[in-house]
């Protein structure tokens, strides 16, 4: 059909090829991409797998294998995000893979050419409170061991834990044994990254900081020598503080220190004196080669044997570029991908990364720096759906108060078949974190909703990481306030233009997003409903005193609020909680019942709040999920509730979809 052939039908009821079963079944990206040899490896989503993380080999000769089945679940859970959950080397002339198991957290040794040899394990179980766990490994088949970072729970509290950067032993000797786990160095920080081996073996690099601060408020870089017996001593602090963010640290072939810090207001790549500290900065610009580390061992650079630099740079998106240190230049990879991952890894002159694009999911590509091309070798993006009913992502900039900009990725309904009369019902999405951004790639569950009538609009609130740290810092003591009004911006920016029906207006989001969803709904009359996802309801529970979450942001409402003891009712009264009068718009709650970090009695102190007050809504919990949805039933129920809820308040039929019961 051509655009001339379009009927007119009413926004939401358009004919999709897109169902939720295959949006589902295309949710997540790969992640943790590393050379080993001349292969390349990396995790992938299996939502149709119970939602495990599968490890990929991608061979020489350009074959994909999974050589780990089910259940094998390569998934760390340190600081309940996560980190690099794999290693590999080449010893003996085959690879040599360690990796963590997800439901037992173990450190597993692999030998996938090894006829009949199975995974074993490295590391022990312990009793207490959440085990040991590890992460950000690097192999060390010289050494005879992997290193990494240790997070052990000394009780049954979500901070009885310790973080410490350690070395496991590859000859199994540690298994059964937690005292051959060798302690690098003592645990003088609350969080650690790896540390990362110099080229001559003699210092180690790594990143550590401690509460109230997250990683992207402040850091420090840390260095030590390392003894002849391996262990590393003489730690000292080269850059960093309360006010400045390293995000990653890496080591260049010739010796010298590289850091990716914030000290200018942009995330910058420096070298770094190893003695004295002193830093030059090798390209001065107002953009981001670094991100909020939500999991160790993002990689937002990487050094080559040939003393380029593979960098990640960007206002918002960020593009795969080599930097010169010694001229400041950088030379843009060619290729059509907008977005990178924070996984770069690099071999010789190769460099391998995870990009993707408005029209494309997210593929493992290369770049031959000699040749200067670049190449999709993995995970290579197939049209799962003719891309007519793909939406036209366009980046825009709204008007905020006091004229503060709003950086938002906007997807207008668009359909083949299909037309509508008049402004369109919108849906505001909100990303976690907060520090956090949404990236502008294709997303079939985004093109689930813009194929049937109702645009979407992802919006990177004042808070959002990728636009330098005054505007991340926007967010300082303002959660539940710069976030709800920005996002009310650009509703209402689409509004004014005419696209938006202000009558059919939903806001979405999960985790931090739920929050500000939560928010949006008891404090504001913008919107007619509304989808909050795993999300965050009772400050006051979620702060250290109340011990409603993990330990890693156990102390982010610092921050975000302000300190507890000295603003209680700035707590309280932002709290959707202790606002649950305010809400007068039915809404959809969704919630995994093992979730750690926003757990459910914080939906079901909500839910108590609102009882008898006659608001339309329904709450789905799920067994078996936890932080994000990972499993293809329960991202197929989400989606399917979240269109029957929009069908009942914006008034049109969903076909083939379930009707939500929605409850008062």
């Amino acid at each position: 059909m051509t655009a001339l052939e379009q009927e007119t039908m009413a926004y939401g009821s358009w004919p999709s090829p897109i169902d939720a079963a295959t949006a589902a079944a295309h949710d997540g990206s790969p992640e943790f991409v590393g050379v080993v040899g001349e292969e390349v490896w990396w995790t992938a989503p299996r939502p149709a797998e119970g939602g495990r993380r599968a490890l990929i080999r991608r061979r020489a000769d350009g074959t994909e294998e999974c050589p780990l089945p089910a259940p094998w679940n390569v998934r760390s859970r340190v600081i309940e995000y996560g980190g690099t959950p794999w290693a590999g080397a080449v010893a003996d002339g085959s690879p040599v893979i360690v990796f963590v198991h997800f439901p037992d957290q173990r450190i597993y040794l692999f030998r996938p050419d090894e006829p009949g040899a199975g995974p074993r394990p490295l590391t022990p179980l312990s009793p207490v409170g959440g085990g040991l766990r590890w992460a950000d490994l690097t192999l060390h088949p010289g050494r005879g061991e992997v290193w990494g970072v240790l997070e052990e729970f000394t009780g049954p509290g979500p901070s009885d834990v310790r973080r410490v950067p350690v070395a496991v032993p590859l000859d199994g000797s540690a298994a059964e044994d937690r005292q051959a786990v060798r302690e690098l160095t003592a645990a003088t920080h609350r969080f650690v990254t790896g540390p990362r081996l110099s080229p001559d073996g003699r210092r180690a690099a790594w990143i550590a900081w401690d509460h109230p601060r997250m990683p992207w408020d402040g850091t420090e870089l840390r260095v030590a020598d390392v003894t002849g017996d391996g262990l590393l001593t003489g730690a000292r602090t080269l850059m960093g503080g309360p006010e400045e963010s390293v995000a990653q640290t890496d080591w260049a072939a010739d010796g010298s220190l590289l850091a990716a810090t914030d000290r200018t207001g942009w995330w910058n790549v420096h070298r770094v004196d190893p003695d004295t500290g002193e830093a030059v900065n090798l390209c001065p610009r107002e953009e981001e080669f670094g991100g909020p580390m939500w999991k160790l061992g993002y990689r937002w650079f990487a050094p080559l044997q040939h003393g380029l630099i593979a960098v990640l740079h960007g206002v918002g998106g960020q593009r795969l570029g080599l930097l010169d240190p010694a001229t400041g230049e950088v030379t843009a990879a060619t290729g059509p991908w907008t977005e990178w991952s924070p996984s770069l890894a690099a071999t010789g002159g190769r460099v391998v990364g995870i990009a993707a694009g408005a029209r494309t999911s997210h593929e493992i590509v290369e770049l031959d720096t000699v040749t200067g091309r670049t190449r999709v070798i993995g995970g290579a993006h197939h049209d799962t759906v003719d891309p007519a009913y793909l939406p036209e992502a366009v980046h825009r900039t709204f008007p905020g108060p006091d004229g503060r900009e709003v950086h938002a990725n906007v997807y207008p309904p668009r359909n083949p078949q299909a037309t509508g009369d008049g402004p369109a019902p919108w849906a505001v999405w909100v990303h976690g974190g907060p520090t956090g951004r949404a990236g502008m790639v294709l997303d079939l569950e985004v093109a689930y909703f813009t194929s049937r009538g109702i645009g979407v609009a992802e919006v990177n609130y004042g808070g959002s990481a990728g636009y330098g740290r005054a505007y991340r810092n926007r967010l300082r003591e303002q959660w539940g306030v710069v976030d709800v009004e920005d996002c009310a911006a650009v509703a209402a920016g689409l509004v004014a233009e005419g696209a938006a029906d202000p009558a059919r207006l939903a806001i979405r989001g999960g985790s931090a997003g739920g929050w500000t969803s939560a928010a949006a709904l008891t404090g504001t009359d913008t919107y007619a409903c509304g989808t909050v996802l795993y999300p965050i309801l009772d400050l006051t529970a979620w702060s250290p005193e109340g011990g409603e979450t993990h330990d890693f942001e156990s102390q982010y409402l610092e921050s975000l609020i302000g300190p507890l003891a000295e603003v209680p009712e700035r707590y309280r009264d932002r709290s959707p909680v202790t606002r649950a009068d305010g809400v007068s718009v039915p809404f959809l709650l969704l919630q995994g019942l093992d979730d750690v970090i926003c757990p459910p009695v914080q939906c079901d102190r909500f839910l108590a709040a609102l009882a008898g007050r006659g608001i339309p809504h329904a709450y789905r919990a799920f067994e078996g999920e936890g932080h994000g949805f990972r499993r293809l039933d329960t991202l197929v129920t989400c989606l399917e509730a979240e269109l029957s809820l929009y069908a009942q308040v914006f008034g049109f039929t969903a076909a083939g979809v379930p009707e939500l019961e929605l409850t008062v």
